[in-house]
């Protein structure tokens, strides 16, 4: 099922672009096919990544152009699997064409239910204000990320955008969820840490785990009309978007198992007691298997720390938190079944191999991975 998402606050310097940019790069190495919308007149997705077009998304909307396109006939390829619609300047008299047309707020939406594009994301990234443009993003959208600096005015913003969604949730009868994204978090500062979390408590279910730190080669690489990851895969800005792209992926809904057995012919639903009591044999075996392996580090000046591994999808949220004692070690046990698995310690935002574990492995980024081996005894 194709995802629509939309990139949107109207508060500038949120890493709004920045977001939709690199989002749509780290989806697309994890093979899933990708296009990015770019909504804002001012093109800032379009310029930063060098593209260059004489027909954009405003002569897909508009009906006084005279150079009306299907938004097939816009799309330029970026790269392996990420595409883009691409954005220019014109698109901010769309407002004023549009203020008296029937059905303003779902432009985008009509156009995009009539698109065949085989694409798994389509990521729209809306401009930085509340107007008809990011009103029909929304329109056309069933999730929306809303990128929010640790920063007081910020939440003012945010707080004002979940209003519109609110709104047209009411109005329009179209129920999108949302889920805010911190960015430009610099873990150097306590204030920081006091917003974060502030965002934490008063967003609760609608965070997602991974933050996104200041790091100078998202600017790097935006200035270069780069990708972070093409620009240096392996800094903490490719670390941190590519982590993102993972959190996202995870969320994806396909089809429930069906375990319930419809047999053709009574001589099956016979074998179906024996079926079940070799499935109990079977789960009972494997629970004997699962062992509580206790992770220590000591960082006796940390605010947070949280143990992200393979085997909890490389998460930094509640369920991987740790807990501090007395003298400033911080710990857990997790419940794991024989295998050999990757997992590094997140401390205050920073990410750091085992000290006390010696066994380690490069992993895509240049860094170190440390491993466990949990043997079946």
């Amino acid at each position: 099922m194709r995802r629509i998402i939309a990139i949107a606050n109207q508060k500038g310097g949120c890493g709004k672009t920045t977001t939709a940019i690199n989002l749509a790069a780290c989806l697309a190495t994890n093979n899933r096919r990708v296009l990015l919308i770019d909504l804002d007149p001012q093109a800032h997705a379009t310029s930063g990544l060098n593209i260059k077009s004489d027909l954009s998304i405003y002569n897909v909307l508009s009906k006084l152009t005279n150079k009306r396109v299907r938004i097939n006939e816009i799309i330029k390829n970026v790269s392996p699997n990420f595409d883009i619609a691409p954005s220019s300047i014109i698109l901010g008299t769309l407002e004023q064409e549009l203020a008296g047309e029937i059905s303003r707020e779902s432009r985008l939406s009509s156009v995009l239910e009539e698109f065949d594009g085989h694409y798994d994301y389509i990521l729209i990234d809306c401009p930085p204000n509340l107007g008809i443009l990011t009103v029909n993003a929304i329109r056309a959208s069933n999730e929306i990320i809303v990128p929010v600096e640790a920063s007081r005015f910020s939440l003012e913003g945010l707080s004002q955008l979940v209003d519109v969604i609110n709104l047209i949730r009411d109005r329009l009868n179209h129920l999108v969820n949302y889920q805010v994204l911190v960015t430009n978090f610099d873990s150097r500062l306590q204030h920081s840490f006091k917003i974060l979390a502030r965002i934490r408590t008063d967003f609760r279910g609608k965070l997602f785990s991974n933050i996104i730190h200041v790091n100078v080669k998202l600017k790097e690489a935006q200035s270069e009309g780069m990708t972070v990851l093409g620009y240096d895969k392996y800094c903490r800005g490719t670390k941190d978007y590519f982590s993102l792209s993972r959190e996202i992926i995870v969320q994806e809904k396909g089809p429930a198992p069906d375990f319930t057995m419809q047999p053709k012919e009574t001589k099956e639903k016979e074998h179906m007691p024996l079926l079940q009591k070799k499935m109990k044999e079977i789960l009972k075996e494997e629970l004997h298997k699962i062992r509580e392996i206790p992770f220590s580090v000591t960082a006796p000046q940390a605010h947070e720390v949280y143990l992200a591994a393979d085997f909890n999808g490389w998460r930094t949220d509640q369920s991987s938190r740790m807990e501090r004692t007395d003298n400033g070690t911080w710990m857990r046990k997790f419940k794991l079944t024989p295998g050999r698995y990757h997992y590094r310690f997140v401390i205050d935002g920073k990410w750091v191999e085992d000290p006390s574990n010696p066994t380690k492995e490069m992993n895509p980024f240049g860094e170190m991975n440390s491993l466990l081996e949990v043997s079946g005894k």
